[in-house]
This record gives structure tokens, C-alpha cells and sequence, in this order.
């Protein structure tokens, strides 16, 4: 059996993104709390919040996952845009806490050219403070693989290692894996040997005990191109063999599978998530 899902709009209200996600057929699903393409942030609602938890409680389903929005960048040089950063990500926080969410997704940002190590520092230092500063102690922030990008400070499972092990908040922190992302970065999930090979290495440095979300994205660009484009489960470079070979793997089977991919002519949600079960034989 698979856990699978995929991300949804809470356009209207948030708790309207529960019978969204009952419509696509998840299992469990992602949101972004709040307008992921700008800064400020409205309070919420209480009534909503009130709302989103009864229907929740309702469908049966979950987990259900948060997703940093788009623009902090924890990794900053700049000053600014850092302390920015820090603040959205105790907010979001304190969002997951309030609507009973217990995964937060973050990106691990961009070092701008002072250096991937610099930048692995300054999101340590900005995870940290943000752990302390929200609270939300029922809530665990999960680190996310990036596509191997210019100034990336979290494409490799030995990056993601080095700030992991710098956070001081046991218990508090976990990995989210990106398929699309990883591949993208060079590691080869087409066949059995490299999927056995990325949780082999995730285990030996980090421990698949802290692998607690999985990203389920196909992937446009070729393996190693550093591209972030999702595509449609089995139809990207990875291919349905891939996914194969990814969903029978025991690190994969029974954590939360959300599938970030199109909505086109071609495929829906709906699709993709019937795609994930076909492929795993669920």
C-alpha cells in the first residue's frame, strides 16, 4: 500500500483544500497556508482555522504537509533579505502549529556567491533560530533536496548532512527527498542499483529514520542538468521504471508520497496519483 497525494490550492479558504484533496483522490496532501509569491502573510482566521481542523478530522486523511512560500531564501548573504527569512520561517511555524500540521517543507536557499559553506552556516543559524523563536513544538521542519542549481547549498545528500547536523533541535528536524530534485542533481533513479544507492547513502549519513516526506516528481530535464522541472509521473527522464523501482523500495513504502506535478492536457492529479498506485502495485 502507498500513501500518495499531491499539493492544493486553499483558494476561498483554507479549509476548502480538505474536499479538494478528497476530490483527487489523496491519501494525504500539501498546501502552501498562505500566498507563497509574496512576503507579508494575513493572520488566520480563527474560524477557518476551526473549519480546516473539523474537516480534516473528517476525511480521514493525512498527513498533511505545509510548504515554505517562495521568496525566503535562508541561505542570504544579504541582511535583509535573511532576517526576512528567519521571520517567515517562525511564522510558518507558528501556521503549522495553529492548523494542527505537523510537517513544514523548506527549500534551504541560495548562497548568492559567498560560498556553499557560508550559506550552509547561515541556514543553520536561521533554522535554529527559527525552531527556538516558534514554539510550535508539535510541528517538525523538514529539509528539502534542491535540483543541483548555481549557488545551491542543499543538492547532495552530504550537504543536506552538513546543515542537518548543525541544527540543534533533536527531534524537531527531518528530510524531505525530492525524486525530480535528486535527479536532477546527478543521482540516477532509472534503475534498481541507483535507488538502492541515494537511500543507501541518505541512511549512512543522515539515517532513513529522519526521511519522514517524499517529494514524487518526474523530472523535464536530463540526469545531472540542474533543471527544477516536474513532470507527470513515468513521463519525464526517470520514466515509469524508475518509479518502479522507486515505490517498492523499503525506504519509500508507507511515508507520505506528494506528487508536485502538472496539471495539463495530458495528465491531472487525479492521474498522476492513479499513476503512483498502478506503479506500485497498490
Amino acid at each position: 500500500m502507498v500513501l500518495v497525494g499531491c499539493h492544493v490550492s486553499i483558494a476561498g479558504s483554507i479549509d476548502l483544500a480538505v474536499g479538494r484533496a478528497l476530490d483527487s483522490g489523496c491519501d494525504t496532501f500539501q498546501i502552501f497556508s498562505r500566498n507563497p509569491r509574496g512576503w507579508k502573510a494575513k493572520d488566520l482566521d480563527p474560524d477557518s482555522v476551526d473549519a480546516f481542523r473539523k474537516a480534516l478530522d473528517a476525511s480521514g486523511i493525512g498527513p498533511v504537509v505545509d510548504h515554505m512560500p517562495y521568496l525566503p531564501n535562508p541561505a542570504s548573504p544579504d541582511d535583509e533579505i535573511y532576517e526576512k527569512s528567519v521571520a517567515a520561517l517562525t511564522a510558518e511555524l507558528r501556521r503549522c502549529e495553529l492548523l494542527g500540521i505537523p510537517y513544514l517543507v523548506t527549500h534551504l536557499g541560495h548562497h548568492r556567491g559567498a560560498g556553499t559553506e557560508a550559506g550552509q552556516e547561515r541556514v543553520v543559524a536561521a533554522v535554529n533560530r527559527a525552531l527556538a523563536g516558534a514554539g510550535a513544538d508539535s510541528v517538525m521542519l523538514l529539509l528539502e533536496n534542491t535540483a543541483g542549481e548555481k549557488n545551491s547549498v542543499g543538492s547532495t545528500i552530504a550537504d543536506i548532512g552538513r546543515i542537518f547536523d548543525g541544527i540543534g533541535a533533536e527531534g524537531k528536524i527531518g528530510i524531505c527527498f525530492d525524486t525530480c530534485h535528486a535527479f536532477a542533481a546527478g543521482y540516477d533513479l532509472r534503475a534498481g542499483e541507483g535507488v538502492d544507492a541515494v537511500f543507501g547513502e541518505l541512511d549512512d549519513r543522515i539515517g532513513l529514520s529522519h526521511l519522514r516526506v517524499i517529494h514524487l516528481n518526474d523530472c523535464k530535464g536530463s540526469l545531472g542538468s540542474g533543471l527544477d522541472r516536474h513532470e507527470h509521473i513515468g513521463l519525464g527522464s526517470i520514466g515509469e521504471e524508475g518509479f518502479r523501482h522507486i515505490l517498492g523500495h523499503p525506504a519509500v513504502r508507507g511515508r507520505p508520497l506528494i506528487c508536485e506535478t502538472p496539471v495539463d492536457g495530458r495528465r491531472g492529479d487525479d492521474g498522476n496519483i492513479a499513476k503512483v498506485r498502478e506503479l506500485a502495485g497498490a
